[in-house]
């Protein structure tokens, strides 16, 4: 992980742009999430790095395309467009959305989450990077990760991810693909 991390930070070098857009998208327990992070600790530039994750954006097991088009309305489109992005965490133990995030459009932006790269969220980023890992390493992590309450609905949430896969074609999308062990 450490290597491809580096290798998008390399890549964020060549980015001709203060506020770079990095978009990471991927199955569920792919890694999407710590990579985000080792991506942030990494940062090439000098400043704050935001980073906003779909798991804060999803309106519920059934709401992965819904989420996606969320941080595309209320993130990446205000942020390409040069003014202050908000959206609002879902609270997934009451079912609505809580408080406000503000995306500061001056600031280089990382957002990941499966579902993320489609052909219209595509167009807003800088870099696009698709991450993969065998389905047992998938499941095993995402398990360990969230315990109890995802198992019952890992398959609804891969029928999902399955059909952002067919209809999105995100690894076409990535400007970098990587498999994750």
């Amino acid at each position: 992980m450490e290597t491809a991390a580096d290798a998008v930070a390399h890549a964020v070098r060549g980015v001709a742009a203060a506020n770079p857009v990095v978009l990471i998208d991927g199955r569920s327990g792919a890694g999407k999430t710590s990579f985000a992070r080792l991506l942030v600790a990494r940062w090439p530039q000098r400043g704050r790095v935001q980073l906003v994750a779909l798991d804060s954006l999803y309106p519920g097991w059934d709401g992965l395309a819904e989420g996606v088009e969320y941080a595309r309305s209320s993130v990446l489109v205000p942020h390409a467009r040069g003014v202050v992005g908000v959206w609002q965490r879902w609270d997934w133990a009451r079912g609505e959305r809580a408080e406000a995030h503000a995306v500061d459009p001056s600031l280089p932006l990382i957002v990941e989450g499966s579902g993320l790269l489609t052909p219209r969220t595509a167009l807003l980023g800088d870099l696009r990077v698709w991450l993969d890992a065998p389905e047992p390493a998938r499941r095993a992590r995402a398990l360990a990760r969230d315990g109890d309450g995802y198992r019952p609905h890992w398959q609804r949430w891969a029928a999902q991810e399955d059909a952002h896969l067919a209809a999105d074609e995100p690894q076409r999308h990535a400007t970098a693909s990587f498999t994750l062990l």
